[in-house]
């Protein structure tokens, strides 16, 4: 068992489903072998060209993937089985939409100022895939945010004025001039990539190498 915490910067939106399904494996296999880590994470737009109305999800997954309806069906039925084995429930439905995560990541970038990035972001991933909540509607970011224990006025305001903009923006550029191009990407210890939801196994075998000689982030 470790006894400084692994650092691990994970790159992801609120609307991957894999990014949460990878986040879920990862913490199952650190609590499984008793790894210690510091996940620390990071913005990515999946649709940065999302317009503020969204898009229905099947026919967006359709357009952007080229897949066909029932390829897209059956990629649903098979991340809800996958859901269910890691404590996460996926209820997708037909009018499920896509919708414009800039806003998500600002407000993101302020709840880890205030120590509640994380019970942010996990509560954002349960608002878009268990209850299908309007992520693009800032009354129902703010209302989120103060669900987890957020001052609902301060978030507000960040939604109007946008006082974050710049340093997200700087932040995405960041992780894209790395070489990221598709998420969830993590880092861990800052120097070893893995993309992708790797599973359960590969996450526990990959922090077992990482710990093995005593290696941890500062």
């Amino acid at each position: 068992m470790t006894t400084t915490p692994l650092r691990i910067d994970i790159i992801s939106d609120v609307v991957c489903p894999w990014c949460i399904v990878g986040y879920r494996q990862l913490k199952k296999a650190a609590e499984a072998s008793g790894t210690a880590v510091d996940i620390h994470w990071h913005p990515f737009e999946l649709n940065p060209s999302m317009p503020a109305e969204g898009q229905n999800m099947v026919e967006h997954i359709m357009e952007k993937y080229g897949s066909s309806q029932a390829e897209s069906h059956a990629n649903r039925d098979r991340l809800s089985a996958i859901g269910e084995d890691l404590d996460f429930t996926f209820l997708f439905a037909d009018d499920m939409r896509m919708h414009n995560t800039f806003d998500t990541h600002q407000l993101l970038h302020w709840a880890t100022l205030k120590g509640k990035g994380d019970d942010l972001k996990q509560a954002l991933f349960i608002a878009h895939f268990t209850h299908c909540r309007n992520l693009s509607d800032p009354d129902v970011l703010a209302t989120i945010a103060s669900e987890v224990g957020l001052d609902r006025a301060e978030a507000e305001a960040i939604l109007i004025d946008q006082r974050f903009s710049d340093q997200v923006r700087a932040e995405e550029k960041f992780w894209t001039q790395q070489g990221i191009t598709g998420v969830p990407a993590m880092v861990f210890d800052r120097q070893h990539l893995v993309t992708g939801a790797q599973g359960v196994d590969n996450y526990a075998n990959i922090l077992s190498q990482l710990t093995q000689g005593g290696g941890a982030s500062e």
